[in-house]
């Protein structure tokens, strides 16, 4: 039912997502973790919120070292004028407090601010929660050749965007549509 809202998700907004097997395993290593009696409260956890029974939306969390995270987040077509997404993130930041978690991360922004960036709605969502963009160090390329470095960093994104379209089609095709 997660991967299903997801993938509706990933079509609707224009993202790509991998294969429900991926999400499926690092979902349950993240519980079964979680399940060990060392733990009191879970660290890992779905919530979803539902309209008459219905799931219309959904967030997966984590919680490590005194810092939750808002990784994975979902929403159906149905109800979303009802908006359950904010009832969602007032309940996870709760059950982040519960945890004694200190930071709230809503994880990721636009590397570059642009309203035609298709993660831009995203971003507006979770800056209207009041979230700060918070730029780490990141990762940065060593170029021992210039031509090559050149020729990957002009050839990669156009490989990427294949890969994004088929990503998007796949996933389509797995969700009947």
């Amino acid at each position: 039912m997660l991967y299903k809202m997801y993938a509706e998700t990933s079509i609707r907004d224009g993202f790509v997502i991998r294969d429900e097997t991926y999400y499926r395993t690092v979902w349950g290593l993240f519980q079964s973790i979680t399940a060990h009696p060392r733990y009191e409260i879970p660290l890992a956890e779905p919530l979803i919120a539902e309209v008459e029974g219905e799931p219309v939306a959904a967030v997966f969390l984590f919680a490590f070292a005194g810092r939750a995270y808002y990784v994975y987040g979902m929403s159906r077509e149905a109800h979303r004028d009802k908006m359950p997404n904010y009832l969602l993130q007032w309940e996870a930041m709760k059950w982040a407090q519960r945890r004694g978690c200190k930071v709230y991360d809503l994880w990721g922004a636009p590397d570059v601010f642009d309203e035609r960036d298709s993660m831009w709605g995203v971003f507006r969502f979770k800056e209207g929660l009041g979230g700060q963009v918070i730029r780490t160090l990141g990762a940065w390329d060593f170029v021992p050749n210039r031509l090559w470095h050149g020729m990957y960093t002009r050839v990669m994104p156009k490989i990427l965007d294949l890969m994004r379209l088929r990503g998007k089609t796949k996933t389509r095709q797995q969700m009947g549509g």
